[in-house]
Protein backbone atom coordinates (compact mmCIF):
# COMPACT_ATOMS: atom_id res chain seq x y z
CA UNK A 1 0.00 0.00 0.00
CA UNK A 2 0.93 3.47 -0.32
CA UNK A 3 0.61 5.88 1.92
CA UNK A 4 1.22 9.58 2.43
CA UNK A 5 3.02 10.59 5.86
CA UNK A 6 0.73 13.56 7.30
CA UNK A 7 2.56 16.60 9.06
CA UNK A 8 1.02 15.33 12.50
CA UNK A 9 3.06 11.97 11.98
CA UNK A 10 5.95 13.42 10.95
CA UNK A 11 6.05 15.77 14.02
CA UNK A 12 5.15 12.70 16.42
CA UNK A 13 7.55 10.69 15.28
CA UNK A 14 10.04 13.51 15.55
CA UNK A 15 9.02 14.05 19.10
CA UNK A 16 9.34 10.35 20.27
CA UNK A 17 5.79 9.52 20.01
CA UNK A 18 5.42 5.59 20.85
CA UNK A 19 2.77 4.50 18.40
CA UNK A 20 3.81 7.02 15.86
CA UNK A 21 7.37 5.32 15.73
CA UNK A 22 6.03 1.71 15.30
CA UNK A 23 3.25 2.73 12.66
CA UNK A 24 6.46 3.97 11.05
CA UNK A 25 8.64 0.52 11.81
CA UNK A 26 5.25 -1.66 10.16
CA UNK A 27 5.24 0.43 7.30
CA UNK A 28 8.28 -1.27 6.19
CA UNK A 29 7.56 -4.65 8.30
CA UNK A 30 4.54 -4.73 5.70
CA UNK A 31 6.20 -3.81 2.99
CA UNK A 32 4.15 -0.52 2.41
CA UNK A 33 5.42 2.55 0.33
CA UNK A 34 5.93 5.69 2.34
CA UNK A 35 5.38 8.85 0.18
CA UNK A 36 6.19 12.55 1.27
CA UNK A 37 4.80 15.74 -0.98
CA UNK A 38 5.60 19.58 -0.26
CA UNK A 39 2.61 20.41 1.87
CA UNK A 40 4.41 17.80 5.48
CA UNK A 41 7.60 18.52 4.63
CA UNK A 42 7.34 22.59 4.28
CA UNK A 43 4.95 22.42 7.35
CA UNK A 44 7.89 20.80 9.43
CA UNK A 45 10.27 22.33 8.31
CA UNK A 46 9.35 25.50 9.53
CA UNK A 47 8.84 24.61 13.27
CA UNK A 48 11.56 21.62 12.84
CA UNK A 49 13.68 22.38 16.45
CA UNK A 50 17.57 22.27 16.12
CA UNK A 51 18.20 18.72 17.86
CA UNK A 52 14.84 17.38 14.93
CA UNK A 53 17.27 17.91 12.02
CA UNK A 54 19.04 15.04 11.46
CA UNK A 55 16.00 12.59 12.37
CA UNK A 56 13.89 14.80 9.80
CA UNK A 57 16.16 14.65 7.13
CA UNK A 58 16.26 10.24 7.76
CA UNK A 59 12.24 10.60 7.20
CA UNK A 60 12.61 12.30 4.58
CA UNK A 61 15.45 9.85 2.64
CA UNK A 62 13.09 6.47 4.07
CA UNK A 63 9.95 8.01 1.42
CA UNK A 64 9.50 8.78 -2.08
CA UNK A 65 8.98 12.09 -2.74
CA UNK A 66 6.02 13.01 -5.28
CA UNK A 67 5.09 16.23 -7.13
CA UNK A 68 0.88 16.89 -7.69
CA UNK A 69 -0.15 17.15 -10.97
CA UNK A 70 -2.83 19.94 -12.72
CA UNK A 71 -5.61 18.05 -11.53
CA UNK A 72 -4.46 17.16 -7.83
CA UNK A 73 -4.30 21.12 -7.62
CA UNK A 74 -8.05 21.54 -8.76
CA UNK A 75 -9.45 18.39 -6.43
CA UNK A 76 -7.65 20.43 -3.48
CA UNK A 77 -9.38 23.71 -4.14
CA UNK A 78 -12.82 22.03 -4.59
CA UNK A 79 -12.39 20.10 -1.47
CA UNK A 80 -11.92 23.23 0.37
CA UNK A 81 -14.72 25.16 -1.61
CA UNK A 82 -16.93 22.24 -0.77
CA UNK A 83 -15.86 22.43 2.96
CA UNK A 84 -16.57 26.05 3.50
CA UNK A 85 -19.81 25.98 1.82
CA UNK A 86 -20.91 23.31 4.90
CA UNK A 87 -19.18 25.60 7.05
CA UNK A 88 -16.17 23.65 7.58
CA UNK A 89 -12.60 25.04 6.79
CA UNK A 90 -10.09 22.29 4.96
CA UNK A 91 -6.44 23.73 5.47
CA UNK A 92 -4.71 24.50 2.15
CA UNK A 93 -1.75 21.87 3.11
CA UNK A 94 -4.40 19.76 4.21
CA UNK A 95 -6.16 19.10 1.07
CA UNK A 96 -2.77 19.69 -0.99
CA UNK A 97 -1.69 16.39 0.87
CA UNK A 98 -5.45 14.69 0.37
CA UNK A 99 -5.02 15.49 -3.09
CA UNK A 100 -1.84 14.27 -3.65
CA UNK A 101 -2.71 11.16 -2.01
CA UNK A 102 -5.56 10.41 -3.83
CA UNK A 103 -4.03 10.85 -7.21
CA UNK A 104 -0.97 8.78 -6.41
CA UNK A 105 -3.26 5.74 -5.14
CA UNK A 106 -2.44 6.71 -1.60
CA UNK A 107 -4.09 6.52 1.77
CA UNK A 108 -2.97 9.30 4.35
CA UNK A 109 -1.23 8.43 7.81
CA UNK A 110 -2.31 10.77 10.35
CA UNK A 111 -3.73 11.61 13.56
CA UNK A 112 -6.16 14.75 12.01
CA UNK A 113 -8.53 12.54 10.54
CA UNK A 114 -11.04 15.02 11.20
CA UNK A 115 -10.00 17.56 8.59
CA UNK A 116 -8.80 14.94 6.47
CA UNK A 117 -12.59 13.35 6.69
CA UNK A 118 -13.20 16.42 4.49
CA UNK A 119 -11.80 14.52 1.66
CA UNK A 120 -12.64 11.73 -0.44
CA UNK A 121 -9.00 10.07 0.67
CA UNK A 122 -8.25 6.63 2.98
CA UNK A 123 -7.15 7.83 6.16
CA UNK A 124 -4.97 5.28 8.16
CA UNK A 125 -3.84 6.62 12.17
CA UNK A 126 -2.16 5.02 14.81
Amino acid sequence: MRVMLDSSFLIDHLHGDPAAIARFAKLFEDGDEPLLCFSPVCEVEAGLRPEDERAFAALIRAAEFVHAAPNAARDAGRWRREALRRGRTLSLPDSMIAAEAVHDGAAVLTRNVRDFALTPVTVLTY
